[in-house]
């Protein structure tokens, strides 16, 4: 049965081809340019071959002589301090023997930086996690550069090594490519819970004995974190788009089922290869329409708004441009469908036991909200991912997802959501344009006017509040946190402080050029302001006291002061105080000094693009 396509989402992928034509059509002449009728490793010369395989067996070498086995890079994030990427240790083994029983062979082409948010939340180091995300690309660029190999798999799960992993994937457009994830750790302490007991420690109730045990209890073993942050996001993002097999983002680590799947992904790379006869390079394969099912999942599901930038900087690396309006656009005609903490109480492990993945490929394909007409990793269209796998008789087979929700608390349909909208509003004024997340918020505070209260750094705000100076309706401008100030560091931190004021009835919000988190919850923040105030924006101008008004109802973001007023202010100066300097800052200014804005994917990879300038009479040059 054919499904009509929502006309709404058709008209945005339209409009996002069109504006890509002639990007796409340079990315696609590239690749073309770079792909290979015979092994990749065949236009080395002897030396360099010799070089490439010198520490292999005989065996590997003799493989590697010929031109008929393809030779799969291994490019992974394995560090065993942070615990979704512990369980990668045991995997290059487990993929190399994969590769050979298929007629390759694989080798470990790179590993890269992984940090954790989670870990560097309020301290120095999370100034570099954004910047991370294009070091881990640059990272993965340097093992492909070699050009041994005919496919690529990459071993990555959280905030930014997934979105840099893309990038690079796509700078490679020419190799097949597969994503092999490794899947959440067991539910632990529940995630509203554990939210409370921070929200105490904020207000002083409990102390840092039981904050430690708390949090301890909740982020307790190996595996991703558990609730429905940037991490979980980006594994439903790579999953929709086709990168990974069926079903395969939410098995737990270190079971039977998630090793067959690892086995399964090193196999099906080799399927894809100029050498299998059935090639499919992944710049091909992931196309406008993959970019538009990816941000529908994610509003979809009220997935992170970190996404907002990591999807409009892989998709521009493979010559798609894409906004924060589509997102806009998108959320106006995409339903919440999931209720997954911070947006509901569920996890991701009970979203998975709800129906999971395949259930909600079920639902937004017979929603018409998804193109179900993409290429994927598993071949021809998106239906495929209806299934999920399972073990029987010890071998690993796919079997229809459920037709209908385990938790209609946790999983609803298309036609009767928990949202008529994706739960994503782009604020627009003279402040500037920003993101608000609406999917978790309360009814009653959509809508914010109140006066401003400004502090150029988030401890400023965590020492005002401890001192009792916010008993009060405000908006916090936290400012000089964009990219090329800080590096756009998260403000996670500021969610206890400021849900225990909305929590005693006040009336508060956020507006920063900075990013809020994967997990934003219930207080209202606009974020990723542009222009940022170190560029010039008005942000820069608000003193405390002006009126601001934060609307997710309308979209307005406005600084309610007379423009007479506002041509005599000069703008506030950054105050570096330190903030360039230690744990390894100091190594990243010349990123951060190129970083684009949060519009254009904060990225400081590519230049900023000049269509007129790629084109020659309308036509890619």
């Amino acid at each position: 049965m054919t499904i009509e396509m929502n006309k709404k989402v058709l008209a945005i992928t339209q409009d996002i081809i069109e504006r890509s034509k002639v990007t796409r059509a340079i990315y696609l002449a590239k690749i073309d340019a770079e792909s290979s009728q015979t092994v990749h490793r065949a236009s080395l010369s002897c030396g360099n071959l010799a070089h490439g395989f010198a520490a292999c067996g005989k065996e590997d070498k003799q493989t590697l002589t010929g031109i008929s086995h393809s030779d799969v890079a291994i490019v992974s994030a394995y560090n065993d301090m942070l615990s979704a990427h512990q369980p990668y240790e045991t995997y290059p083994a487990i993929i190399k023997a994969a590769v050979k029983e298929a007629g390759g062979i694989a080798q470990f082409a790179a590993g890269v930086p992984a940090m954790c948010d989670g870990v560097t939340q309020g301290q120095p180091g999370m100034d570099l996690s954004l910047m991370s995300r294009d070091v881990i690309a640059m990272s993965a660029a340097v093992g492909l550069s070699h050009n041994m190999f005919d496919g690529a798999l990459m071993l990555g799960i959280c905030d930014k090594i997934v979105p840099g992993l893309l990038i690079a994937s796509m700078t490679f457009g020419h190799l097949p490519t597969v994503f092999v994830p490794a899947g959440p750790m067991p539910s632990g302490l529940p995630n509203k819970e554990k939210a409370r007991v921070r929200q105490q420690h904020a207000k002083g109730e409990v102390g840092e004995e039981e904050l430690l045990e708390a949090e301890s209890a909740s982020y307790h073993s190996a595996g991703t974190c558990t609730f429905f942050g940037t991490a979980n996001s980006n594994q439903l993002v790579v999953e929709v788009m086709g990168l990974h097999l069926p079903g395969a983002s939410f098995i737990a680590p270190n079971t039977v089922l998630r090793e067959e799947l690892t086995k399964a992904a090193a196999r099906q790379v080799t399927r894809l290869t100029q050498q299998s006869g059935n090639y499919m390079p992944v710049g091909k394969m992931v196309n406008e329409k993959s970019i538009v099912n990816a941000i529908v999942a994610l509003l979809a599901t009220g997935g992170s708004t970190n996404l907002t930038m990591h999807i409009i900087a892989f998709a521009r690396a493979a010559g798609i441009i894409i906004n924060f309006q589509d997102f806009n656009d998108l959320s106006a005609a995409v339903p919440l469908i999931t209720r997954i903490y911070p947006n509901g109480h569920a996890d991701i492990n009970q979203f998975q036991e709800a129906g999971g993945m395949a259930l909600l490929f079920r639902e937004l394909i017979a929603g018409g909200l998804v193109h179900e007409d993409v290429e994927t990793i598993c071949g021809y269209g998106l239906s495929r991912y209806t299934q999920k796998p399972v073990m029987q008789e010890g071998k690993l087979v796919w079997i229809d997802g459920v037709t209908e929700s385990g938790d209609k608390e946790i999983i609803a349909t298309v036609a009767s959501p928990f949202k008529v909208d994706g739960g994503l509003r782009v604020l627009k004024g003279n402040l500037g344009v920003s993101v608000l997340k609406t999917s978790s918020l309360r009814e009653g505070s959509f809508v914010i006017k109140a006066p401003a209260v400004v502090f150029e750094d988030q401890h400023e705000l965590e020492a005002a509040f401890k001192a009792g100076e916010l008993e009060k309706d405000f908006v916090a401008v936290v400012r000089f946190q964009g990219p090329k100030a800080r590096g756009m560091p998260e403000l996670h931190k500021l969610t206890p402080p400021l849900g225990v004021l909305q929590d005693k009835g006040f009336k508060v919000a956020m507006v920063t050029d900075g990013r809020m988190s994967g997990a934003s919850g219930k207080v209202p923040a606009a974020i990723h302001l542009c222009p940022e105030a170190l560029d010039g924006g008005l942000i820069a101008k608000v003193q405390t006291g002006d009126m601001i008004l934060v609307d997710g109802e309308t979209g307005e973001l406005t600084l309610l002061v007379d423009e007479a007023e506002l041509a005599q202010r000069d703008n506030a100066i950054f105050q570096v105080n330190g903030h360039h300097q230690g744990m390894g800052r100091e190594l990243f200014g010349f990123m951060r000094r190129n970083l684009s804005t949060a519009e254009t994917g904060a990225c400081s990879l590519f230049d900023e693009l000049k269509v007129d300038e790629l084109a020659v009479d309308g036509k890619a040059s």
